[in-house]
């Protein structure tokens, strides 16, 4: 039977122990025990060595396939019904399957031009039902596929801004930790300009709209405005129109994405660096005394900070501090082994 009387340290503490020593056991702590789902996330980081990537191929975001198999079946019903009706469909065509196709990607990503519409009862509940649905595709699931993909191009980007040396995985993911927005930023803007230059290109060559016409009518579509005054009226162009609309749309509301937690990443750090900066004063004090005992100490301070910076919440500390009190069953403020003995026995 283990007692629990008297609390005995795990290792002997000398009252001669130099304050840098302590210092340093306190700054550098040893990491908690490895857990299996810490195993699987390592094995899962030497196939994707980028934060988010297990996240995105595995159980919560769907995988490429599962991406893919939505989109085709997406489609592939879009163009069975809108093929059947498509009689039912005013506007100019080209293609009948191509048209459909082409209606199928302007509806779901809301681009709506307005160059094919429907006319009848039918076909519009028809396109009712798929503009919810699609939307629904592109925010739940094509943009984690644009997110994996930039993710991708992130650590080749970062590869690249280090071509003269060797980047390990560990400085690697280190990197990715501190810049990883800016990072995407960048690359989401990149992928955005090219795009942009292509269908302008597209436009203004297969088209035939003037330069002005074409850069105006990409612009109205990447942001989904859809004037319709100009639009894609070619097989060739609504061919084209299929695949750029659906990367040029969700691309721009990546970047957008990325430039409104640049934005929030920035407003941290600027908080971060004033709460560092200010000095502690009297009443700081005695808010950062947890335990009211006229004395904080240092893990205290760093709660108190911590809290200040926007980290942590006071539910956060309430939390942990809950899971510690049940953990203290002898309620004297620390944890020994004895006291996890004890806990573990009355499970």
């Amino acid at each position: 039977m283990v007692s629990t009387d008297v609390k005995q340290p795990l290792l002997p503490v000398h009252s001669d122990t130099p304050l840098t020593d302590k210092k340093r056991r306190y700054h550098c702590s040893i990491s908690a025990p490895t857990t299996n789902t810490q195993l699987e996330s390592t094995k899962a980081n030497a196939l994707f060595p980028f934060p988010g990537s297990k996240l995105i191929l595995g159980a919560i975001h769907p995988s490429f396939r599962q991406v893919i198999l939505l989109l085709a079946t997406y489609l592939g019903t879009g163009i069975t019904c809108f093929f059947f009706v498509r009689h039912q469909l005013s506007g100019k065509k080209t293609n009948v399957i191509i048209d459909a196709l082409y209606f199928c990607v302007v509806t779901m990503t809301t681009v709506g031009y307005g160059d094919i519409v429907p006319n009848s009862v039918l076909t519009k509940l028809l396109a009712c039902a798929f503009v919810f649905f699609g939307m629904a595709l592109v925010a739940l699931f094509l943009s984690k596929a644009a997110d994996y993909l930039v993710e991708k191009q992130e650590v080749l980007l970062i590869r690249g801004l280090h071509l003269r040396r060797k980047v390990g995985t560990s400085e690697m993911l280190k990197e990715l930790e501190t810049n990883g927005i800016r990072y995407k930023f960048i690359i989401s803007a990149m992928f955005l300009l090219v795009l942009i230059a292509v269908g302008t290109a597209v436009l203004w060559r297969v088209e035939k709209l003037e330069f002005i016409d074409a850069f105006y009518c990409v612009c109205s579509t990447i942001t989904t405005l859809g004037y319709g005054d100009k639009s894609f009226s070619t097989e060739g162009g609504r061919v084209f129109a299929i695949i750029w609309i659906l990367a040029s749309t969700v691309c721009v509301a990546q970047f957008f994405l990325y430039l409104a937690e640049l934005n929030a990443e920035r407003r941290q750090q600027l908080l971060t660096k004033r709460v560092l900066k200010r000095r502690m004063t009297f009443m700081d004090l005695e808010a950062a005394d947890i335990d009211k005992d006229g004395v904080v100490g240092s893990a205290e301070f760093v709660i108190y900070k911590l809290k200040e910076m926007g980290k942590i919440s006071q539910e956060d500390i309430a939390i942990v501090m809950e899971e510690f009190e049940n953990l203290d069953v002898d309620h004297l403020g620390t944890l020994l082994v004895s006291d996890l003995l004890i806990a573990q026995s009355t499970e």
